[in-house]
C-alpha cells in the first residue's frame, strides 16, 4: 500500500489534485455574502448550490488532465505555463468579484480564463487527445461564467464602485 501512495505517477496525481485544491480555496476564501445576494441577476443564474458540485468536478478533471500530460512530456514549458496560467485565472476570479467586488475587473479575468483554458485545450492537443477534451467542460463553465458576469455588470452598473474603503 505504500509503495503505490510513493509511486512517483501517484505522487505526481496528487500533486495535480493539491494544486487544483489550492485553487479552488480562492472560492473559499472570497464568498458571495450579502453584498452578492443584493445584486440584480439575470434569470438564467444557475442555483448557488450548483456551482460546488459543477467546480469540484472541472477541478478534478482539471487535474487529471494535467497529471495525463505530465505523464507524456513531465514538465515541458507551454503545457506547465499555459495550465498554470489558466489556473492563476482561475484563483483571482473569485478574489476580484467577491473580495474586491470588482465585477468589471472580475470580467477581465474571465475573459483571460476563457481564453487560458482555450489555449490550454490546444496545448493538451498536440501530447493528448483525452487530456484536452477533459478540458472542454471547463471551457464551456468559463464561457457561462463570463456571460453571467458581462449581464451581472449590465444588470449592476455602479455595483463596485464604493465610495466606502
Amino acid at each position: 500500500m505504500i509503495e503505490t501512495l510513493t509511486d512517483p505517477l501517484n505522487l505526481a496525481l496528487l500533486g495535480f489534485i493539491a494544486v487544483n485544491f489550492l485553487v479552488a480555496l480562492s472560492g473559499a476564501i472570497f464568498q458571495p455574502g450579502a453584498w452578492y445576494r443584493d445584486l440584480r441577476k439575470p434569470s438564467w443564474v444557475p442555483p448557488n448550490w450548483l456551482f460546488g458540485p459543477v467546480w469540484m468536478l472541472l477541478y478534478a478533471m482539471n487535474a487529471f488532465a494535467g497529471w495525463l500530460v505530465w505523464q507524456k512530456v513531465g514538465f515541458e514549458t507551454s503545457a506547465v505555463v499555459v495550465y498554470l496560467l489558466q489556473l492563476a485565472f482561475n484563483a483571482f476570479w473569485s478574489a476580484a468579484f467577491f473580495g474586491l467586488r470588482n465585477m468589471r475587473l472580475a470580467l477581465l479575468d474571465a475573459g483571460l480564463l476563457w481564453l487560458a483554458v482555450a489555449v490550454n485545450i490546444a496545448v493538451f492537443a498536440q501530447f493528448d487527445t483525452g487530456a484536452a477534451l477533459l478540458l472542454v467542460p471547463y471551457l464551456c463553465w468559463s464561457a457561462l461564467a463570463f456571460a453571467l458576469n458581462y449581464r451581472m455588470v449590465q444588470l449592476n452598473p455602479t455595483a463596485g464602485q464604493r465610495a466606502e474603503a
